[in-house]
């Protein structure tokens, strides 16, 4: 059994943080569950780019407002109990206008160090490895 509590986690390596969003990151790889989970936190007033091509991704909005916004163009308003899915390697910009707090199950899971390369995608990494 694994039972954790975010608050142990902050200030960690298990939380990876960048100018536009923070990310604890609860369960990962070596968990062996098969997939990971974090409580991803976006800063008001920001953007990125995102294309998770090597994973799949659900993501539940528990706090504030936003919107995601698809290649075609297309655009979602995202607000507490809102669920999105990454199922087709969707590459899109996520736009927080507030605070947001944000459930973020991934598969293949995390190895922990991932952060957005300049096309906004995860590399596949194993243990041990870093993103570069």
């Amino acid at each position: 059994m694994i039972v954790r509590n975010i608050e142990s986690l902050r200030g960690t390596e298990k939380e990876v943080k960048t100018k536009n969003w923070s990310s604890t990151r609860l369960l990962l790889h070596n968990d062996d569950m098969g997939f990971s989970f974090h409580e991803t936190v976006l800063h008001p007033d920001t953007e990125t780019k995102i294309w998770y091509k090597n994973h799949l991704e659900a993501v539940y909005c528990i706090e504030g407002v936003g919107e995601i916004e698809e290649d075609s163009g297309r655009k979602h308003n995202i607000s507490p109990g809102t669920i999105y899915a990454l199922n087709k390697h969707d590459r899109h910009m996520l736009r927080a206008f507030s605070k947001m707090r944000m459930i973020c199950v991934f598969n293949p899971a995390l190895v922990g160090p991932e952060t957005h390369d300049q096309e906004g995608v995860y590399p596949l990494l194993t243990t041990g490895e870093k993103n570069v």
